[in-house]
């Protein structure tokens, strides 16, 4: 499966390097009398590409989470990389996540208000939010279910003190350093644009069906869920079976095919969108590949149904209330890549074009 994906991963690379190529030579091409009188293809949309989307700082708050969730991804799997987190020690491995989410908590408040000075909603109520969205859904999921597991005076529920000092880590260290990061990110020049943005929006014409949102974000979705698909299993196998999982290495190769899938089936479709003149591109970029996390809980269905045999409500109940916030996680992380890729993609595109 990697072979296959890096594959396509290279053929899109050669196919969309070719197609922008000739893209330049045309539009700064002086002799091009047609480019001259009409601009035609994504150039058209200059004036709008960069016009502030809707719900503008929903998307920086998701955006700064989804740093932060992939800091906390990648220095794990580097500490388990180099043996100091151990498979069996899964208490260990727990505590490092948590630990880690929590610290870089400044690093997701900085690129929250980065993207919140850019979009021109520079405001501390956004970065409460950003420091309050995530970990409050997951927090409250995490309590009810716990919840239900006292109702039933099972041994494997979390302490009341426990969730105490969860919400004391959450509101006394991780919200302080969202907004340290965020005052350094305020602090800090706004992200220059290459082109200006005209006072009037243009319309967008009608687009075909399967350049529409509902059709590009579902099937876009299955490339990068394909490339993790057997990880996956494994993974799943190692929470809900019982058994360990060593392959760590195996794992930090899955998550660069991964990235790399994330931002080259985002970027692709962010051209074709652009092609043909629908500049709404910022959440498209992001939902393109975060629709990876709706077909994350797909297969987990599909898991459920094959493999596991579990017996109780409680159990079923567990389980998908589990997987739903792995799938809501996956989905911000992927959705991140694809929208930093995309962005550095549009950036460098009108960049390199002479726009009058």
């Amino acid at each position: 499966s990697m072979l296959i994906i890096l594959f396509l991963t290279g053929m899109v690379a050669m196919i969309m390097l070719r197609a922008l190529h000739k893209d330049f030579n045309r539009y700064n091409d002086p002799d091009n009398a047609d480019e001259q009188q009409e601009e035609t293809g994504w150039k058209i949309v200059h004036g709008d590409v960069f016009r502030r989307p809707h719900n503008a700082p929903m998307l920086a708050i998701y955006i700064g989470t989804g740093s932060q969730l992939i800091g906390m991804a990648v220095i794990t799997m580097i500490f388990a990389l180099f043996g100091f987190l151990s498979p069996a020690n899964r208490g260990g491995l727990l505590t490092c996540v948590l630990l880690l989410f929590i610290l870089l908590g400044s690093y997701g408040g900085y690129t929250a208000a980065r993207l919140c000075k850019m979009f021109r909603c520079q405001n501390w109520k956004n970065i409460m939010y950003m420091g309050t969205v995530y970990p409050g859904q997951v927090f409250v999921s995490f309590f009810l279910m716990d919840l239900m597991l006292w109702s039933k005076g099972a041994s494997n529920a979390v302490p009341f003190t426990t969730l105490m000092a969860l919400l004391g880590l959450w509101l006394c260290v991780s919200l302080p350093l969202v907004f340290v990061g965020a005052v350094v990110g305020y602090k800090r020049g706004v992200i220059e644009l290459p082109v200006q943005v005209n006072p009037v929006p243009r319309e967008i014409p009608p687009q075909r069906w399967y350049m529409r949102a509902p059709f590009t974000i579902l099937m876009a979705g299955i490339l990068p869920f394909g490339a993790a698909f057997i990880e996956v299993f494994f993974i799943l196998s190692s929470l809900w079976l019982n058994r360990f999982y060593y392959v760590f290495g195996f794992l930090a190769l899955v998550f660069v095919i991964l990235a790399i899938t994330c931002a080259e089936i985002t970027i692709v479709m962010v051209y074709f969108m652009l092609c043909y003149e629908d500049y709404r591109w910022w959440w498209r970029s992001f939902f393109i590949s975060g629709s990876s996390g709706f077909h994350l809980f797909l297969y987990s269905i599909f898991y459920y149904a094959t493999t596991l045999r579990m017996r109780t409500v409680l159990s079923a109940v567990l389980y998908f209330g589990w997987m739903l916030i792995a799938s809501y996680t996956f989905m911000i992380i992927t959705g991140t890549i694809g929208f930093m890729a995309s962005f550095v993609f549009v950036r460098y595109i009108y960049a390199s074009i002479k726009v009058d």
